[in-house]
């Protein structure tokens, strides 16, 4: 997000029960769930790792960091629909595991209002705000602040 746009555009995505959203800007793309193979001492929170075009690509399971449910249908069976989003995060492509792609939505920053102290488990230090839509609201993630320099370098590179 430029500083100084009045408007800005959210992939929006859905973990669990919440919808979710992070800058356009920031997500390079879009993947259907693919084949993760686990690594040595790795952070709880991360799944493995796979392949997308010769880039290894670290994958982050954001119900595990956040301790959150993952999304059910009404019979009780998990319901996914989901697969990756590749984030550029400091200049390192990270994926997150998500339940279910939504959509891609324009928003105004005046409509971002500054999260609750506590929202659904996730701490209020990795989200950027709260957008309310006429269907509920949208979570903004601040994607520089899931994970510290310590953490990322971790997920990057596993053996450090």
């Amino acid at each position: 997000m430029a500083v100084g746009d009045s408007q800005f555009q959210l992939v929006t995505f859905q973990l669990g029960e919440e919808l979710y959203g992070v800058d356009i800007m920031d997500v390079k793309e879009i993947v259907k769930i693919q084949e993760v193979r686990p690594i040595p001492n790795a952070p709880y929170y991360v799944e493995g790792i796979f392949n997308l075009r010769r880039e290894i690509i670290p994958i982050i399971n954001l119900h595990k960091r956040f301790r959150l449910k993952k999304l059910v249908t009404q019979d009780g069976e998990a319901d996914f629909e989901g697969g990756f989003i590749i984030l550029n995060i400091q200049g390192n492509n990270v994926g997150i595991i998500i339940d279910r792609i939504a959509r891609v939505v324009a928003v105004d920053t005046a409509d971002i209002k500054a999260p609750p102290q506590m929202l659904s488990g996730i701490g209020t230090e990795y989200i950027r705000g709260v957008i309310r839509r006429e269907n509920g609201y949208i979570i903004m993630l601040d994607i520089n602040r899931l994970f510290d320099s310590n953490e990322l370098r971790k997920i990057i590179d596993p053996a450090s």
